[in-house]
């Protein structure tokens, strides 16, 4: 063995970093746990070690990763995070307790996770089988309130135990060592700026020997390193203190491991004994599609928050974290994301869990009645956009539970109230759709704002509730006029009619011909200037999910078909579905990380899509299930994206397998939930069922034609009546052919909104309409006249 190097002195602050770049660990979880108990703490497994653990919110990083070092001091050394051949079991299906374990040539280290369920600690259990020259490090980034600029660390002793801790602001992070005897057990100590004086650093500067002994680091990026026993059980704990952090770790390590192992698993047994599997599970699906069932109500119970009850973040993972210095990740709220869990959890007999979100959500709300993009638990924004679906969402979720009789005493109608105010207002364009992207009027946001208007009427009643459901009908008789284009080159292609936009721009609702506008798509090196007729989505089929038309409806079955065959990627595992054609959010062609420019992949979401659209179609669910079931990763959670191009082993991404994309994704976990109840109920789960009854799957023939600032159809067919909507009192002044036989209609207060209904239905075909408005309460005048052309039935919008 060569001679070891003098240490430094052990009073020296480590060296800072001259540049700092601070990433995430990898996105690529095999495993996500928190201890069902009073506390607070979240942990991550991936490519065989601990990443991101949380504390004291879901919300809140506490360290990047906690791995482990090997080193003969003689030149060989090993980050156990690079070695490839390790595997993770666990001893019981429904409990996230893992068991990791690494083969070298030279060692096996296994190792258990277990976060305590009284305490703020997570332990690690390690067994390092290898000869006596090789030593055991542990090496630990972190990352305190999620801030890797500020953190501070430091070697030290308290109550007479060695340890090493940091601090950042109000957090406080401790990580000790006892071995088999349950002694104090760390060896040499340093701590260090990542990329400048850490251990790793050490270690590829010397060949694997630590000749750093630094007790200090920071503030900045730092990692805090220590020699181990071949045995013993490390315990990482979390406070406001570092002394606080370390009162409680200790206490941990007291308990010792096997009793808290023990406390954790029962309380997860328990967790399930109150949410059983439905008997008819067994007999319809494989032993694999019922282990990843279990395992999507874990992922659903591991991302919900103890501070804010109802509080789900979108994943405990950074997509593409080894490349990202993104503060929020995906560890954040989405009440779209949110409301799509809920009601798997519903589905899954959480209903209490239910019952939180929707609390949750009610306070969450803006007061002009939306929620925001996105936000930390909280409610602080994140981004800045606003999505229109997700004003909907919330009502559906209301109405879900009070057809399972579930709301209990919770309070909904002023959140109802102000949400369908909300979408009259602003619907039914969207300043972004679902993916987060573009403006217009989109087919998905569109079935959700049209099923939250009628399952919001059944709450509101009256005039409240009738202005609600005129618009939805409205809206609903209006999807193909605004959203389904006919006769173009793709439609030729393919043999079909015509198919559904994936977006169409928002002057659609005002003027001819914006379905050949110019449709941005983001995420592009380059854009590929596609006019929104050009594009196409999986978003419609949530039209046909939700009940506003049947899957046999001939605008549907031709989409389906240009779907198919546009966004459809056959894999090794199954057919995966892309979100649109030409979508920039995934990896480059090389396979390097989306870095704001890239190529959409498959996601296994919309496996689940598709396959709620064969349930309705009468086709054969079963291989969507097997899809979803073979397309998750090591460990068994569902990817975001899967990577559908030709494999590329250096970078681990092969066809049908996880990308470097968000892993887990709840929502998708949430739709693998819902698939396989609405299989059992010959139906989709969670299709509401005021819509259901009004529509029935189809499109509703009006009477009359509504008219609002933001929405000016140009034609009235005959016989029918002109409906005018706006925001405050006013009066319409009216004539026809040249402003002849002039009339007054004065607005009546429908609650939602001032309708004024226009006598028009025995106005003959060729007349033209014109009218201005003024408004009441204060006399003036919009200033703008309005024209309309009464026309035969073939001649208006179809």
């Amino acid at each position: 063995m060569a001679t070891e190097e003098v240490p430094m002195s052990a009073t020296e602050p480590a060296p800072h970093a001259q540049s700092s770049h601070p990433v995430w660990a990898t996105a690529q979880k095999s495993l996500v746990g928190t201890a069902l108990g009073p506390s607070r703490l979240w942990f991550t497994i991936g490519r065989g070690i601990v990443t991101e653990v949380f504390y004291p919110r879901i919300d809140v990083p506490a360290i990047r990763d906690l791995g482990f070092l090997i080193s003969d001091g003689d030149g060989f050394w090993l980050e156990i995070k690079t070695n490839p051949n390790w595997n993770q079991s666990l001893a019981d299906s429904q409990v996230p307790l893992p068991v990791i374990e690494h083969l070298h040539e030279r060692f096996r280290l296994r190792f258990s996770v277990v976060a305590d369920p009284k305490r703020d600690v997570l332990l690690l259990d390690y067994d390092l089988e290898a000869e006596p020259s090789l030593q055991c490090f542990a090496l630990c980034a972190a990352r305190l309130g999620g801030d890797a600029t500020a953190n501070r660390a430091w070697t030290g002793e308290w109550e007479g135990r060695e340890l090493l801790w940091a601090e950042q602001g109000p957090f406080g992070l401790a990580l000790l060592c006892r071995d088999a005897e349950g002694k104090p057990a760390y060896g040499r100590r340093s701590v260090g700026e990542v990329g400048a004086s850490d251990l790793w650093q050490d270690f590829a500067q010397h060949s694997g020997v630590m000749t750093w002994h630094y007790d200090a680091a920071g503030p900045g990026e730092v990692a805090m390193a220590g020699e181990l026993p071949h045995r013993g059980t490390l315990a990482l704990g979390l406070g406001t203190s570092k002394e606080a952090a370390a009162t409680n770790a200790w206490a941990s390590l007291t308990q010792g491991f096997a009793e808290i192992r023990e406390q954790y698993q029962g309380a997860w047994l328990q967790w399930h004994s109150m949410h059983k599997t439905p008997r008819g599970f067994r007999r319809r699906f494989s032993p694999a599609m019922q282990n990843l069932y279990r395992r999507s109500k874990n992922v659903l119970k591991v991302h919900a928050d103890r501070t804010f009850p109802g509080a789900l973040v979108a994943s405990l993972s950074v997509p593409w974290g080894e490349a990202s210095s993104s503060r929020g990740g995906y560890h954040l709220v989405w009440s779209r994301d949110l409301v799509e869990s809920a009601g798997a959890a519903l589905a899954a007999g959480m209903v209490e869990e239910a019952r939180e979100v929707l609390c949750y959500l009610i306070s969450t709300q803006q007061a002009d009645g939306h929620w925001l993009q996105n936000q930390w638990l909280g409610g602080k924004p994140f981004w800045q956009g606003i999505q229109l679906d997700e004003a909907g969402f919330p009502v559906i979720l209301a109405a879900l539970l009070r057809d399972q009789g579930a709301l209990g005493e919770i309070l909904v109608d002023d959140m109802v109230r102000r949400a369908l105010a909300f979408i009259l207002r602003e619907g039914p364009t969207t300043g972004q759709d679902r993916w987060e992207e573009d403006a217009g009027v989109n087919p998905f946001t569109l079935a959700v704002v049209i099923a939250a208007l009628i399952e919001g009427a059944e709450f509101l009643g009256g005039k409240a509730g009738a202005c609600a459901q005129m618009v939805a009908d409205y809206w609903n008789a209006r999807l193909e006029d605004w959203t389904f284009v006919r006769d173009t080159e793709l439609a030729r292609v393919h043999g079909v009619r015509g198919y559904y936009l994936r977006i169409a721009p928002e002057d659609i609702l005002v003027q001819d011909g914006a379905k050949d506008e110019w449709v941005q798509i983001k995420n592009r090196a380059h854009d590929p200037h596609l006019p929104a007729s050009e594009q196409v989505a999986t978003d419609f089929l949530q039209l046909v999910r939700f009940g506003l038309r049947t899957a046999d409806d001939p605008h549907i079955v031709d989409s389906v078909k240009v779907m198919d065959a546009v966004l459809r990627c056959d894999t090794p595992n199954g057919p995966v579905w892309h979100r649109y054609n030409g979508d920039g959010y995934g990896e480059h062609a090389d396979g390097s990380p989306f870095d704001g420019t890239g190529i959409g992949r498959g996601w296994p979401l919309l496996v689940g899509e598709r396959g709620h659209y064969a349930l309705l179609a009468g086709e054969d669910v079963r291989p969507y299930l097997q899809t979803m079931t073979a397309m998750t990763g090591v460990g068994g959670l569902l990817p975001e994206q899967v990577w559908d191009r030709d494999p590329i082993p250096e970078k681990g991404l092969f066809p049908g397998q996880p990308s470097g994309s968000a892993m887990p994704l709840v929502w998708a976990h949430g739709e693998f939930i819902k698939l396989c109840h609405s299989v059992v109920a010959k139906m989709p789960v969670d299709r509401p069922s005021a819509t259901w009854a009004r529509y029935q799957g189809k499109r509703p023939e009006l009477s009359y034609r509504l008219w609002r600032l933001r929405q000016r159809p140009r034609r009235l067919r005959v016989g029918q009546e002109l409906r005018v909507l706006l925001h405050r009192p006013f009066r319409v002044h009216w004539g026809i052919n040249g402003w002849r036989e002039i009339q007054d209609t004065v607005s009546e207060d429908w609650d939602l909104g001032q309708v004024a209904f226009l006598a028009t239905e025995k106005l003959p075909v060729g007349t033209e309409l014109q009218w201005t408005i003024q408004w009441q309460d204060d006399g003036s005048w919009l200033g703008e006249d309005f024209s309309l052309s009464v026309v035969e039935a073939e001649d208006a919008e179809h």
